[in-house]
């Protein structure tokens, strides 16, 4: 391990997107925490252009996301406890005037969701495999916001009960891009660090 990598946040270092999830509850106190932790994120102009659509395993909202899913992610998300469908306001709410940043500021927002999660011991899975047209239809939800992403949310499962390629993704090794191939002062040429 690096020096630089060593000086990040362990909840970064640590932080993964299991599909193994145990069928304990997420607390209501731990939810509050959660969505205050994505509530604080910064956003452009501060127009924190995020909404969550919040589902609890039995309930409508739960189930409306669920048949979303395309199957892939429905065969192990729905052993989440929690699923969570973001979306992103289009519009400024000062003015009415284009956000084109509205996505990338529920990404961060999302983002903070996730290490409060970790940090309470909770584990996330973001998943873009779902009709978004159909998301948008069971929920009335109307043009000017786009959809984001669904997260499933829970207590770590032993992973048992996943078929055999999905079980060694639990327990693999992260792995990420080296920081020449992303941090860039040209396009294609890699920043001095």
């Amino acid at each position: 391990m690096s020096a630089e990598t060593r000086s990040v946040h362990q909840a970064i270092l640590d932080r993964r997107s299991p599909r193994s999830f145990s069928s304990e509850p997420v607390s209501t106190a731990d939810l509050k925490t959660i969505f205050e932790a994505a509530r604080w994120a910064a956003s452009s102009y501060n127009d924190q252009p995020w909404r969550f659509l919040l589902g609890h395993k039995g309930d409508q909202t739960y189930k409306k996301i669920c048949d979303t899913l395309v199957a892939f992610n429905q065969s192990w998300a729905k052993s989440a406890p929690v699923l969570i469908l973001s979306v992103a306001g289009r519009k400024f709410a000062h003015n009415g005037s284009p956000n084109a940043y509205g996505l990338h500021d529920t990404g961060a927002a999302t983002a903070y969701l996730f290490l409060q999660a970790w940090d309470l011991g909770l584990r996330t899975h973001a998943m873009a495999g779902f009709d978004h047209d159909a998301a948008r239809a069971a929920f009335g939800i109307p043009e000017d916001f786009q959809i984001g992403a669904v997260i499933a949310l829970g207590h770590q499962g032993d992973g048992s009960e996943l078929p055999d390629p999905l079980k060694q993704g639990e327990t693999a090794p992260r792995t990420r891009k080296p920081l020449h191939e992303i941090v860039l002062t040209d396009w294609g040429k890699p920043a001095q660090l």
